[in-house]
């Protein structure tokens, strides 16, 4: 492996994407992204994707000039269309807009509707937590989970995320993870590197229970908890798919692909002011936050998060962006 600073990753993503079609706006959007993931050592979400963002903005499957369009039709409902662009540019259009409708309301709903996948979707919710709002998130995927008992893939990994506030401007914990028992990501880099997976994180072709990544990638992928996550998983695949009129995941084509279709994805996300509900959230918070943290242990999850500096990065990745750039 070899050490890369954050902000070598950044600067050579963003270039990378201008190289192969995006704005001089749009791009340093998508490489902050790129640049978060890693130093979260989310290297699903991160450097992993480079390519396929630059072989698709060639091919023209993903826009990367695109500007999106905000709607407001109530006073509580900020909608912005994609155009089939990028989620992060999408997101940044329409984020000031729904933060002020939060404020105003104390609760607003934010959907992203109809652009390329958004990858982490606790990027996006910790923003909110950030300026001060409790968001959860949700978006869905290319249909890889089976319905428990079926062996027909109909959810994508369908991921929730949520971002809660500390009220001094960052935050106090957050989560975000697939409502299937793994990210597709895991399988497909274990099926790279010829490793094999843990039982439990899919089926083969026949629905029998499978180690290998490449009978996994022919059958589909299980949820996590059975049928809960399955619930939570549908709750992802109305919020992402059908409020936001994108693609349900039985509709959407192969993520990675150069080319093709669009992804036409959704993003649905619930912002909440907590400064408009109990005046005592943040105590109750802090008060959840010591019962927890004075377990030996024990921790809220993603809570005192250190970013480092640069981060370990497989040399011939390395070497592919660098060429893309």
């Amino acid at each position: 492996m070899t050490l890369i600073s954050l902000d070598e990753i950044e600067e050579t993503t963003r270039k990378a994407l201008i190289k192969h079609g995006a704005s001089e706006k749009i791009a340093p959007l998508v490489a902050h992204a790129v640049r978060v993931a890693e130093g979260n050592g989310n290297r699903i979400c991160g450097l992993y994707y480079v390519e396929s963002y630059c072989l698709q903005l060639a091919s023209g499957r993903v826009d990367g000039v695109v500007e999106p369009t905000i709607h407001v039709d109530r006073p509580g409902t900020v909608r912005v269309d994609g155009h089939f662009g990028f989620a992060q540019s999408a997101f940044a259009a329409g984020f000031n807009t729904a933060l002020e409708a939060a404020r105003n309301n104390g609760i607003c709903s934010y959907s992203i509707e109809h652009s390329q996948t958004c990858t982490s979707l606790g990027y996006f919710t910790e923003q909110f937590a950030q300026a001060g709002m409790l968001t959860i998130g949700a978006t869905n995927a290319s249909a890889v989970v089976a319905p428990p008992g079926g062996t027909t893939p109909v959810l994508g990994t369908n991921p929730v995320a949520m971002a809660v506030p500390d009220g001094h401007g960052g935050i106090a914990f957050q989560f975000d993870f697939s409502t299937s028992a793994i990210a597709m990501g895991k399988i497909t880099m274990a099926a790279a590197a010829g490793e094999s997976i843990p039982l439990g994180w899919a089926v083969d072709a026949n629905g029998d229970p499978t180690t290998d990544p490449k009978a996994a990638l022919q059958g589909s992928m299980l949820s996590a908890g059975g049928y809960k996550g399955y619930g939570f998983g549908l709750m992802a695949e109305l919020l992402a798919g059908a409020l936001t009129g994108s693609r349900l995941s039985v509709e959407v084509p192969p993520l990675k692909a150069p080319e093709g279709p669009p992804h036409d994805l959704g993003q649905f996300y619930f912002v909440i002011d907590p400064g408009a509900y109990d005046k005592n959230f943040l105590q109750r918070l802090e008060q959840l936050a010591e019962v927890i943290e004075n377990q030996p242990g024990a921790r809220l999850p993603g809570g005192n998060r250190e970013t480092p500096s640069e981060v370990e990065v497989d040399p011939k990745l390395w070497s592919l962006i660098k060429d893309l750039s």
